[in-house]
């Protein structure tokens, strides 16, 4: 187990599937934040056989809980003074903006690129979300 050692004050996205830490680390733009930022690729995991883990320094504002629509094994740990906090298992919202892509080619998003990609969900259960404009299907890992 990988130790979260060095970390004051901060968030550990754990049990990202094996492979997809990049895809969050787009989605969150955590490019664009002035903070350190660990990606560990590949860990060993009892419960999952390999696994990513992102690690953010500092103080983070973002509701993390889209971060279901693309891996449902997802947890959240909240780091103070060196100790987990708080571990979050993420719920899915109900809607979600400009975190997946309408992949309908005559959607009308394709058409008004600056139209924002809304995805309501249909089928909790299932992690199904449907665009809201064209009805096309996404469903979440």
């Amino acid at each position: 187990m990988l130790n979260i050692g060095g970390l004051n004050e901060g968030i550990v996205i754990d049990h990202i599937r094996a492979g997809g830490a990049m895809e969050i680390y787009k989605y969150l733009n955590l490019e664009k934040l002035d903070c350190s930022v660990a990606i560990i690729k590949n860990a060993r995991s009892n419960k999952m056989g390999k696994k990513d883990i992102i690690k953010i320094e500092g103080p983070f504002d973002v509701d993390l809980n889209v971060l279901g629509v693309l891996d449902h094994n997802i947890t959240i740990n909240i780091i103070k003074d060196n100790e987990i906090k708080e571990k979050r298992i993420l719920s899915l919202p109900d809607k979600v903006t400009n975190i997946i892509r309408c992949k309908n080619p005559r959607c009308i998003t394709t058409v008004e690129p600056e139209l924002p990609h809304m995805f309501k969900l249909t089928d909790r259960e299932n992690r199904v979300y449907r665009c809201i404009y064209c009805e096309s299907r996404f469903k979440g890992n």
